[in-house]
């Protein structure tokens, strides 16, 4: 259940203002989930996690419309925000739309899994890019070296 109250039925989200309080609470709740995430691949390798019940689902499904996403190479932003990657992603994220919670819901995911997270080495993306990105890097082996890590 919803506590916000429904928008009206002529309200264009695209000529909104930017509230700024919901732009923090989206931002703190973004941050909060990336804690998290880290957290865990601190304490269990993450070629062991499953990160949504349907892991096998959404891997193989990546495979099949992105036969070419290498998960150890850095993520190039401006081709996955340009129009043609976003539309591509767009028609991979609505398979989700009714079987992942909050699957378009703003996450933050590193451009590189050798590196933790950082200003110059994230971007905010939807939750199912996260999900498809780290999903692939966790059975690739490639965030296995944070649980490893020595303070």
């Amino acid at each position: 259940m919803s506590l916000a109250p429904a928008a009206p039925a002529d309200f264009n989200p695209e000529e909104a203002d930017n509230l700024e309080d919901i732009e923090k609470q989206f931002a703190v709740k973004a941050v909060q989930h990336m804690s998290t995430y880290w957290a865990i691949l601190e304490k269990v390798p993450g070629s062991t996690l499953r990160l949504t019940k349907i892991d096998d689902e959404i891997y193989e499904h990546l495979k099949q419309d992105f036969p070419d996403f290498d998960p150890a190479a850095t993520i190039n932003e401006d081709e996955m925000k340009s129009k043609a990657g976003k539309e591509r992603w767009r028609k991979f994220m609505m398979a989700y739309e009714k079987k992942v919670d909050d699957y378009n819901f703003g996450t933050i995911v590193r451009t590189n899994p050798k590196f933790e997270y950082g200003e110059k080495e994230t971007i905010f993306v939807p939750r199912m890019q996260f999900y498809a990105i780290e999903i692939a890097r966790n059975r690739a082996g490639l965030n296995d070296w944070i649980s490893g890590k020595k303070d």
